[in-house]
């Protein structure tokens, strides 16, 4: 049994009677140590007398008069966004059902970072007892900002903000330590590993770095391993079995549905549906394609049971990759939805 991903907070949770990881105070005492939260040395007595309050009672009403009281309004800002969200925990009750929550009822003014939270801890859950960390790598993309490099028919990801903080000062591209066209000097100088049969071990003692590329070439052992994860997240999320298999084009004349796993994937999608005319240029942001078939086509509506939902994962014009598996969730045509 390998562990991995301390800094989720899954360690931190119990699960319930169906699986799902149950909302408890050690949770969101968590939240009350983050550093926009914890007093520092100029905090006044009334912003340390609430944060020794809820450490004692996470789950205390704080009313707005209280909040008033706090001297510095960025603290009592802070509070603010942070007690909002913990009520919305609470009432969910689960993690799962908050994340779900939050999606439904519209617009979303939840913080990107409690949101990747989420789905970092979920995942965590969802590959508990997991042996390949190419697979765990993989689900890094669902909660971690990407950088992508396209060289020599390798499809190169590596985290986005482990990429700028390695970033030399003269701003010199980043380089793997697999290089990425034949021929290139072994003397150039190594940053990252790219993740590999080879150093694969080495991923669970740094997982928490998040700092191995990893490679989404077509047929390679990445690009399947993000198909399996997908998988287990809709499964998870949904109740709903899927299978999904990357692919290089799409092949039916007019497809009945798609999933754009991104921003710029969806308007690429869209736009390739709707007829309209879309430039090489962009066409080359899409990194992966996919097919998805429900295992139970009984489950999808009417007029897409028994076809194939296509998905498309991209960079936008910065080469970065910031994946939305909500779009999964939200988005699929199941029976019964409206």
């Amino acid at each position: 049994m390998h562990d991995f991903w301390i800094t989720s907070g899954y360690h931190l949770l119990s699960r319930d009677a169906d699986g799902n990881l149950e909302v408890g105070e050690e949770l969101l005492r968590a939240y009350l140590m983050r550093p926009e939260l914890e007093p520092v040395g100029e905090s006044c007595d009334a912003e340390r007398a609430l944060h020794a309050a809820l450490m004692d009672d996470p789950q205390l009403a704080v009313d707005e008069a209280r909040l008033r009281d706090l001297a510095d309004s960025d603290a009592a800002g802070n509070y603010r966004i942070m007690l909002r969200f913990r009520d919305e925990l609470l009432a969910a009750g689960t993690i799962e059902r908050c994340y779900l929550a939050i999606f439904e009822r519209g617009a979303v003014d939840t913080p990107p970072l409690f949101l990747e939270q989420l789905t970092h801890m979920m995942l965590r859950g969802i590959l508990e007892g997991a042996d390949d960390p190419i697979r765990v790598r993989a689900a890094e993309l669902l909660f971690r900002e990407q950088r992508v490099t396209i060289q020599g028919g390798a499809v190169m990801v590596a985290d986005a903000e482990v990429v700028d903080r390695h970033q030399r000062p003269d701003d010199e591209p980043i380089r793997l330590t697999r290089f990425l066209a034949e021929g290139e000097a072994a003397a150039t100088p190594v940053e990252l590993d790219v993740l590999s049969a080879e150093n694969a071990e080495s991923y669970w003692e740094r997982s928490d770095h998040f700092d191995m590329v990893l490679d989404l070439r077509f047929a390679g052992a990445g690009l399947d391993a993000l198909c399996r994860v997908m998988e287990a997240w809709v499964a998870h999320m949904l109740g709903l079995d899927v299978a999904i298999q990357p692919v290089q084009s799409v092949t039916e004349e007019r497809w009945v549905w798609h999933i754009g796993l991104d921003t710029e994937a969806t308007a690429i999608l869209n736009e390739l549906y709707e007829g309209r005319e879309v430039g090489e240029d962009r066409l080359a942001r899409l990194v992966s394609l996919f097919r998805l078939e429900a295992k139970d086509p009984s489950l999808m509506r009417a007029d897409i049971a028994g076809r194939p939902i296509y998905l498309g994962l991209a960079m936008n014009a910065d080469g970065l990759l910031r994946m939305k598996p909500q779009n999964l969730l939200l988005n699929m045509p199941l029976a019964g939805a409206s």
